[in-house]
C-alpha cells in the first residue's frame, strides 16, 4: 500500500483544480476562466486499490497586495511543509516569467521531491512542448517530468502512474476509500455559489465577490440556506442583482441545481447581497471566510 501527501502548486489559472477534480473523480475544486479562482487550501483525496493520494490544491502564486492576497501565500507555504511530494503545474502556452521564478523560489525553499507537469499540451504542437522541458529542466531538479491534458484528459494516467510511484511505501490509508474530501459541506455551497458569481458576471465583478452562509436549516423534505454575497462597491452589488433582480435569480438557479446534487435533497437558496468596502484587508470577515 502507498499513501501520501501531495502539494499542486503553479501561477494562477494553469489547471490545477481541473486537474485534481479529474485526479479525484468528482468536482471538488470550482473551476473558472478568471485567475485566483481558489482561494483556499483544497483537500482532497484520489482512492485506489492500492494507492491513496491526499492532495492539497493551492491558490495561484502571484504578488501579495491584499491581506487575503498574504493569506493565500501563506496557505501555498503550509501546504509544502510535512508533503511527500511537490507538484508543479505549468501552462504550455504561457512564456516563463517573474511568477514562474517565485514559484521556484518557493519549491527550493521547501527542499522536497517536485514533479513537474506541462499541462494544456492539447493546444501545442509536441514539437512546441521540448523547449519548456529543457527551460524547466535547467531551473530545477524534477523528479520527472509529464506533459498532459487535464481538460481532455490526455496523459493524465501517466502522471497518476508518477505521482504513485513517488509516494511512500508501507503506510496505511489515512482515510476511509469512500472519503473524497474533508471539508465541510458549508464550504462547498458557498463556493459553488461563488463559481456562479464567477461565471454570469464575466470581467465585471471578478475577485471582488465573497459568500457566507448564515444560516443552515434541515427540515424533513427541504433544506434552508441563507448566504449573504459581499462586494466592495455599490456599482458591484448593482451588477450582481441585475435589472429587476435578473442577475441573482440567474445566479440563485444555477446554485440551487449544483447544491441539490450535492446534497441529495430539496432546497431553499436566499442571497442576499451587500457592500463591505475592503473586505479583503478585514481580519474578521476573512477568517469566517475560512480564507
Amino acid at each position: 500500500m502507498r499513501c501520501g501527501f501531495v502539494t499542486i502548486i503553479g501561477r494562477p489559472n494553469v489547471g490545477k483544480s481541473t486537474l485534481l477534480n479529474r485526479l479525484v473523480g468528482q468536482k471538488v475544486s470550482i473551476v473558472g476562466p478568471k485567475p485566483q479562482t481558489t482561494r483556499n487550501r483544497i483537500l482532497a483525496i484520489a482512492n485506489k486499490p492500492s494507492t491513496q493520494i491526499v492532495f492539497f490544491d493551492t491558490p495561484g502564486i502571484h504578488k501579495p497586495k491584499r491581506q487575503i492576497d498574504r493569506l493565500m501565500m501563506d496557505a501555498v507555504t503550509k501546504s509544502l511543509k510535512s508533503v511527500d511530494l511537490g507538484l508543479l503545474i505549468i501552462d504550455v502556452q504561457k512564456t516563463f516569467g517573474r511568477e514562474d521564478e517565485q514559484v521556484i523560489e518557493i519549491l527550493g525553499k521547501a527542499q522536497l521531491p517536485v514533479v513537474l507537469g506541462i499541462n494544456k499540451i492539447d493546444a501545442r504542437k509536441k514539437n512546441e512542448i521540448l523547449p519548456f522541458i529543457e527551460l524547466y529542466r535547467k531551473k530545477y531538479s524534477f523528479v520527472e517530468i509529464v506533459p498532459f491534458s487535464a481538460l481532455t484528459g490526455e496523459n493524465v494516467n501517466r502522471l497518476e502512474v508518477v505521482l504513485e510511484n513517488q509516494i511512500p511505501e508501507g503506510k496505511k490509508p489515512l482515510y476511509s476509500e469512500d472519503t473524497i474530501t474533508v471539508l465541510p459541506e458549508r464550504f462547498f455551497v458557498a463556493e459553488i455559489v461563488r463559481e456562479k458569481i464567477l461565471r454570469f458576471t464575466n470581467d465585471e465583478v471578478p475577485h471582488s465577490a465573497a459568500v457566507l452562509v448564515d444560516r443552515w436549516e434541515d427540515a424533513d423534505d427541504l433544506t434552508r440556506i441563507e448566504m449573504s454575497i459581499f462586494v466592495e462597491r455599490a456599482s458591484q452589488k448593482a451588477i450582481l442583482i441585475g435589472r429587476g433582480g435578473k442577475m441573482l435569480k440567474d445566479i440563485g438557479t444555477a446554485s440551487r441545481l449544483d447544491i441539490e446534487q450535492l446534497l441529495g435533497r430539496k432546497l431553499y437558496l436566499g442571497l442576499h447581497v451587500s457592500v463591505k468596502s475592503e473586505w479583503r484587508d478585514n481580519m474578521r470577515l476573512l477568517r469566517e471566510l475560512g480564507v
